[in-house]
């Protein structure tokens, strides 16, 4: 292993750590102590922000990770051995599907909805923007936790 795959490997394995702690802060400890101390519409307008900002990082760290990745990955690989799409990278495909669908299409028809138009009520689809905030979180978990044994791999290598 040269040491550009293992200081990628590295920088990988870190962002998608982060990503995922920054996913269970939002979705286990910001949004629900909003809504514990402030006003129903005043939390839904922080945590709706705080969503926002989130997209946004999430869009950055899955187009970086992407691109780490698939330098890692053609580093990595034969000459003659095909395909380097691999797991990981259908993973941050995955988060960049749910951060889209999430925030860029059911989050303006939660508004719309919550202005009494639309075909469908509010309630349904927060259920739905909460469903793939919580399937990127899980697909964000799977990616890191694929990534963490590089640092004991490449600890002895090294």
């Amino acid at each position: 292993m040269t040491a550009v795959i293992a200081v990628l490997s590295r920088a990988a394995a870190v962002l998608a750590g982060l990503w995922a702690g920054v996913l269970l802060c939002i979705g286990a400890m910001a949004a629900p102590a909003a809504f514990a101390v402030l006003a129903s519409a005043d939390a839904g307008r922080f945590v709706g922000r705080l969503l926002g900002q989130e997209a946004y990082l999430s869009l950055a760290l899955a187009v970086l990770l992407f691109l780490i990745e698939r330098a890692r990955t053609r580093r990595v690989a034969q000459p003659d051995a095909g395909s380097v799409f691999g797991v990981n990278l259908m993973l941050l495909l995955g988060t960049l599907f749910c951060t889209v669908a999430g925030y860029f299409a059911v989050q303006p028809m939660m508004v719309a909805a919550r202005a009494g138009q639309g075909p469908w009520s509010f309630g349904a689809l927060h259920a739905v923007s909460g469903g793939l905030f919580l399937l990127k979180g899980v697909l964000v978990l799977a990616l890191a936790w694929r990534m963490a044994p590089v640092f004991k791999k490449t600890a002895t290598t090294s």
